[in-house]
């Protein structure tokens, strides 16, 4: 290959991709003087990513096969906009050999490793191949070219249960099962490659050994054009759910300096194996005492900004500086590590119903300052929509500290002082995760979140006493704002009456539960709350988000959002979502159940698991629906008769519409 068109010193860059990753890597071209073109779908003509960017692309429609996927479309793109070079991100063509291919016949510099390179190191069956000649300890496993499925099933047989089935080209556990018994292994590869297949267009599959109880570690190592090749530590991605990593953090608080030492030098192996240029995350399992390779993601991670902080690197702007074909600023020697960094996840999705994606407007994006140690990497804001088309994270939040247990501590108070309304998000899930015992004293693996599942989901304490009486005053609060903006006088001004008192009923529900009912007392004197025999004086001082509650002479901060009558509060006690029961709107408290087999969210049927006129247990699978790049199966929400099946496979199917139903048994 020519290095002059592989390496060279460019003005335009454009982004293949969107969200956060594309945010990030915009902010940080931009400050390099860099000017930068995002591409979007019909779905993304409104994101963040768009607006950032100096220039910007459409690709076609929302489907990301159609857009973001589209290699021809991409390129059509750099030439339109005289784009120079082209950064991936990750997720989508990040680790797609023919996409770097195409972007060096068209021209263009690759932000990233070679095509050879990633054939080699980004095929999880090649990488392994690789490892075993250069030495690099492996989990035992299947990783060659036959994809039949009695080739599979030997392969499996040979290792022994449980295994890992895994897509080869894939990452961010989709494409992914764990397989405990030889009578699960068909469906799981059956479904394990459609997932494959749609997020990566690539289908084939490798069988490893599952590591019970494990943990997960992996090393940052980036090379340059000029041989030099290094790690940047490592970082600890335990904690996982369907293994997608939902907390990272650096350094590992698992490893001693001698174990850190020994693998980050196994990492300088594995990619030198390969003389490795660009930024890439050499990917190990630990069962407690050895290390085992499982992959390299040859591109950048979603969990970059952990190194990044522990060592004061930006991993973009080197990425950037390796492709104009600069030589790394920094020897192996003057990297150093300071400190501890901790990354959150937050995501559209909800925890308390199997995590299901969520999706909408964004009415409400409250995020805490960068200070005291904060970072937020976000790809949304007030106001974006979330489509049902992509990857559900919104943003990541990000804490440094001296200490590991100070950085918890500041990740945790970041996510406490965030508040997303609109759609659902796991920001409470995640406080949990901190906050749990376990987590805080590193007594976890990758299934920790599975087995405290129940803990982490809880339902969210009743509203008490403070929370009915800050429902109260954010009703109040903003219906005091609402006169001020209108006029200056003060018969305008809640609470002002020259004589007399007036009398005020609220009543609030949460979900379908009873009404609890509060008084509010106002007029000549202090105004007052009234909830059964107490009566309480309380005060309201407004500011950016919710207000400052005096009441009976202790002063608390709330954040408070208002969508009609729906509330959502934040105060000491946690999050709250009550409902204010409108006194003449005819309100009922009957509802409609959850019984009907319907779609939760807009997706595509992929797979009908049964036939009409089956008896059916209840949670037995009928269907299965691919939303956000994720399957999703819809079960029987009673033991019953499957009646009629209304849709088929590659329908595209909307929200709440009936695709199912089911006869309960008995009738």
């Amino acid at each position: 290959m020519d290095r002059s068109k592989l390496y060279r010193r460019f003005r335009t860059l454009l982004v293949a991709n969107r969200g956060e990753i594309a945010c990030r890597v915009i902010r940080t071209a931009r400050a390099m003087g860099l000017r930068t073109v995002a591409i979007y779908s019909e779905a993304d003509r409104e994101a963040m990513h768009v607006a950032l960017a100096d220039e910007a692309v459409l690709l076609g429609p929302a489907r990301a096969r159609d857009s973001y996927l589209n290699i021809e479309r991409l390129i059509e793109a750099a030439r339109k906009t005289g784009a120079e070079a082209v950064h991936p991100g990750y997720g989508f063509l990040s680790e797609n050999a023919e996409f770097a291919q195409a972007c060096y016949d068209a021209g263009l510099v690759f932000v990233g490793p070679t095509a050879g390179m990633m054939t080699a190191m980004g095929s999880k069956s090649g990488s392994k191949e690789l490892m075993e000649k250069a030495g690099v300890p492996l989990v035992s496993g299947y990783h060659g070219e036959a994809q039949d499925e009695a080739t599979l099933a030997k392969a499996a047989d040979k290792i022994g249960f449980p295994v890992l089935v895994k897509a080869s080209a894939g990452g961010g556990g989709r494409g992914m099962r764990i397989v405990r018994s030889a009578d699960e292994l068909a469906p799981a590869i059956v479904s394990a490659k459609r997932e494959a297949k749609a997020a990566f267009g690539d289908d084939r599959m490798l069988i490893e050994k599952y590591v019970d109880n494990p943990r997960h570690i992996e090393v940052q190592i980036i090379g340059d054009s000029h041989g030099n090749l290094l790690s940047l530590f490592e970082r600890e991605c335990t904690l996982q759910r369907r293994h997608q990593k939902v907390i990272e953090e650096a350094p590992s608080p698992t490893l001693n300096a001698a174990q850190r030492e020994t693998v980050c030098a196994a990492a300088r192996k594995a990619a030198g194996a390969v003389n490795y240029v660009g930024a890439g995350t050499i990917e190990f399992v630990s069962d407690g005492k050895d290390v085992f390779f499982i992959e390299m993601n040859t591109r950048l991670q979603v969990e970059h900004p952990v190194t990044e902080l522990i060592t004061g690197v930006d991993l973009v702007e080197w990425q950037l500086r390796v492709a104009f074909g600069e030589a790394l600023p920094l020897k192996q020697d003057e990297i150093t590590l300071n400190g501890h960094a901790v990354e959150a996840r937050v995501y559209a999705e909800n925890p308390t119903k199997n995590f299901m994606p969520s999706v909408g407007r964004i009415s409400t994006w409250r995020l805490p300052a960068e200070t005291g140690g904060l970072r937020i990497d976000a790809g949304y804001r007030e106001g974006d929509t979330v489509s049902p088309y992509y990857d559900a994270m919104l943003a990541k939040v990000i804490a440094w500290a001296p200490t590991r247990d100070v950085a918890i501590e500041r990740l945790n108070r970041g996510l406490e002082e965030s508040d997303v309304r609109g759609i659902v998000t796991n920001i409470p899930f995640l406080s949990a995760l901190m906050t749990h015992p376990q987590v805080r004293i590193n007594a976890i693996d990758t299934g920790f979140i599975e087995r405290e599942l129940a803990v982490l989901t809880a339902a969210a304490p009743a509203p008490g006493e403070l929370e009915l009486c800050a429902a109260v005053a954010a009703i109040v609060n903003e219906e005091q704002q609402a006169a001020q903006a209108e006029t200056n006088s003060p018969w305008q001004t809640f609470g002002w009456q020259p004589v007399g008192r007036r009398h005020r009923s609220f009543a609030f529900r949460v979900g379908h539960g009873p009404e609890q009912k509060i008084a509010l007392n106002y007029g000549s004197g202090p105004s007052t709350l009234v909830i059964g025999e107490r009566e309480l004086a309380f005060t309201i001082a407004a500011k950016d988000g919710g207000f400052d509650l005096t009441l009976d002479g202790v002063k608390s901060s709330v954040a408070a959002v208002i969508d009609r009558h729906e509330l959502y509060l934040r105060t000491r006690n946690g999050r709250f979502d009550l409902h204010w029961v409108d006194p003449f709107g005819g309100e009922s408290e009957e509802h409609v159940g959850e019984d009907k087999i319907a779609a939760p969210l807009p997706g595509t049927v992929v797979a009908v698991l049964a036939e009409e006129g089956a008896k059916l247990e209840k949670g037995a699978p009928i269907l299965t629906l691919e939303v956000m790049k994720m399957e999703q199966t819809l079960r029987a929400p009673y033991a019953g008769v499957l009646k009629s099946i209304k849709c088929k496979v590659g329908d595209i199917v909307q929200e709440g519409v009936e695709l199912a139903l089911v006869e309960p048994a008995g009738e």
